[in-house]
Order: C-alpha cells, then sequence, then structure tokens
C-alpha cells in the first residue's frame, strides 16, 4: 500500500492511500515508489492535447459551448460541400469519445457565438440572418428562437463576429465586426432580454471569451482595424472593462476557448494571423493576472468549436487553410490538465 506523507513545513502526516486534493505548495512522497507528488501553486496547467471523436459532419465557423471535453455541443457553421450549404442548421452532441446528430437549430447560419453547457446554451449573433443578432437557446433536445440582440437592426453585420460567456439565464457578448468598423458593444443577456452596458475599451471582432456568467469575462484577442491582430486582454467586472495582461501570441482566436471558465483562469486555442493568413495551433493558459504559452494543438487551425475549463477544454472542427475555398476538418482533440505533477527521486 503506498504511504504518502504530507512533508509541507515540519507538519509530518502519514496518508494510507494517494492524495487528490491538498494545499497549494504542498508535496507528498511515497516511500513505496519513492516518489514525490507536489500540489500545483497556481502556475501554467500541465496539460495536453489528445485526439477524440470526429464529428459527423466537418465544418468550419461552428458555435460551440461545453463545461468539459466529455460534454460538449457544437452547431451551426459552413460547409460549402454539404446541401442545402454553405451554412448549416446541424447540431451534434459530445459524450467524450463519440459524436452524435441532434436537434437542428431554426436558423442556418455560421459566426455563432456559443456560451453555456451541453444540455443548456445560447447561440448569438450569427451570419448572415437580416436581423441585428439572432439568438437561440438549446435545452439539450432542441432549439428555441429568443430575442435578438439590442443593437440597431439597420445594421445586421454589427451583431456579426463577437464572442460571448455565460449562461442561459446570465450571458455576455462583446464586440463585433462591420467590415473595417470593429465593434465595442457589449450586451447583457437576463434569460428574456438583452441590454446595452459598458463597452470594450478596444473594440473587435473575432476574439475568445470566458467566464461562468455576466457577471465576469475575459476578451483575449481578436481583430481591430487599422491594427490587425490583437494581443489585448480585457476583464470585466460586471460594471466596466479593464485592460489586462496581454495574449504572447496576437491572432484571431474566433471559437477556440474555454467557454465555462472563470475569469480567473482559462485557456485559448488556434487562430489566424490575418497577415500572413498562416493558423496557429497555439494554446495560452491564463492565471487571473498573465498568459503562460502551453502544449500546442496536433492540427493548427482557425474557427473550430470549442468550449471547457482550463483543466478539460475541446476543440472540433474548424479550417487548416489560409485562402478560399477553405477545407473543412472533423477533427476533434481533447485539452486534459492534470492537478498534479509527479516526479521520481532518483538517488545515486
Amino acid at each position: 500500500m503506498a504511504n504518502y506523507k504530507d512533508i509541507h513545513g515540519f507538519n509530518i502526516q502519514s496518508k494510507s492511500s494517494d492524495p487528490t486534493t491538498g494545499i497549494a505548495g504542498d508535496m507528498y512522497y511515497n516511500s513505496s515508489t519513492g516518489q514525490f507528488k507536489a500540489i500545483k501553486d497556481g502556475g501554467a496547467p500541465i496539460g495536453s492535447w489528445a485526439s477524440g471523436g470526429n464529428m459527423n459532419s466537418a465544418r468550419f465557423l461552428q458555435g460551440g459551448a461545453g463545461a468539459a471535453n466529455t460534454a460538449a455541443v457544437v452547431f451551426g457553421g459552413r460547409n460549402p460541400s454539404l446541401s442545402p450549404g454553405p451554412n448549416v442548421v446541424l447540431t451534434e452532441s459530445y459524450n467524450g469519445s463519440s459524436w452524435t446528430e441532434v436537434g437542428d437549430m431554426n436558423v442556418g447560419a455560421s459566426y455563432w457565438a456559443g456560451m453555456g453547457t451541453s444540455t443548456a446554451a445560447l447561440a448569438v449573433g450569427g451570419s448572415p440572418p437580416a436581423t441585428a443578432g439572432p439568438t437561440e437557446q438549446w435545452n439539450g433536445a432542441s432549439w428555441t428562437a429568443k430575442n435578438a440582440l439590442s443593437r440597431a437592426p439597420s445594421s445586421p453585420q454589427g451583431a456579426t463576429y463577437g464572442m460571448g460567456n455565460g449562461t442561459t439565464t446570465s450571458a455576455l457578448f462583446y464586440g463585433g465586426d462591420e467590415g473595417s468598423n470593429s465593434k465595442a458593444l457589449t450586451e447583457e443577456f437576463d434569460g428574456t432580454n438583452w441590454t446595452e452596458v459598458g463597452d470594450l475599451n478596444t473594440g473587435r471582432g473575432y476574439a475568445a471569451g470566458f467566464g461562468t456568467n455576466a457577471e465576469q469575462a475575459i476578451c483575449a484577442g481578436g481583430l481591430a482595424y487599422p491594427t490587425g491582430n490583437l494581443v489585448i486582454t480585457e476583464k470585466w467586472n460586471g460594471t466596466s472593462w479593464t485592460e489586462v495582461g496581454d495574449l504572447n501570441t496576437g491572432r484571431l482566436l474566433y471559437n477556440g476557448s474555454s467557454t465555462q471558465a472563470p475569469y480567473s483562469n482559462g485557456v485559448v486555442y488556434s487562430g489566424r494571423n490575418v497577415s500572413t493568413n498562416a493558423s496557429f495551433a497555439n494554446t495560452e493558459s491564463w492565471n487571473g493576472t498573465s498568459w503562460t504559452e502551453v502544449a500546442d494543438l496536433a492540427t493548427a487551425r482557425r474557427a473550430g468549436g470549442g468550449g471547457g475549463t482550463q483543466s478539460s477544454a475541446i476543440l472540433s472542427g474548424g479550417s487548416p487553410d489560409g485562402s478560399p475555398p477553405y477545407s473543412t476538418s472533423n477533427v476533434t482533440e481533447e485539452w486534459t490538465a492534470a492537478d498534479f505533477q509527479i516526479k521520481t527521486v532518483t538517488t545515486s
């Protein structure tokens, strides 16, 4: 039987089983195997990407939501080879190993901002419907149309290419793009209506976002005219946005993000360099103050469906191409980050 001893400070405690929780900074020694086990101190996650089950329908520019890489949903998107295409209404649900086609959306569109969980999600701001930003709500089986964003109907594209986070009763949608006009608008959803609140400091489209409700959010990266790729990160406190630590790599991050992570820790991944049109495999982790580059995706791509948290995230589909006509992918990768790191001690 393993005999773990807590050797934090001078308080030595024997444990008969492998510790699964602990205080940051604690270290355990297994006298049976000669291994140390250290409790992480809040740094970058010790994580990696692994292959998951392929989606049934390849696509890119889809929305995604989910609280873990074992429970996710993707919806909408674009695939010119599908009928009626190119924008699709298809929804697929993931159980940690395989995807299943479930209830179709009401509107076939791309660029959906996804938020929520695999059984209670919002899809917001899809394009190209000629509205100010459609909203649909997912209950695990079917989609229901909800009130649109409050942005002016005369400018439908102003609701496109934004990002969001939260739940079906407390959500936030921010940013957007109208060709050469980047949007700073932020709107809050109470389960029924959208209301404009405080603007971003830097207007942008195609950003990444995460947060568990409308009172907290991180908005990272994106595209701003005429600046191009952004490294700027902003933090929402329920009232206003504040600039915080920059990303290491500026890029369009649309949909490559964890959606249900608290704004004190999350992860963003994939993306596009607008200057070179190259796709990214980069992954960066947020600790509430700064970003750290961690393990890359196996396949560089942009515009896939993302979701999850800093320790359990998913990316499905997307496109690896830099120029039209764009190939579409059905590949899924799962991000898993351990709370512990085990090091074997050797002596001579």
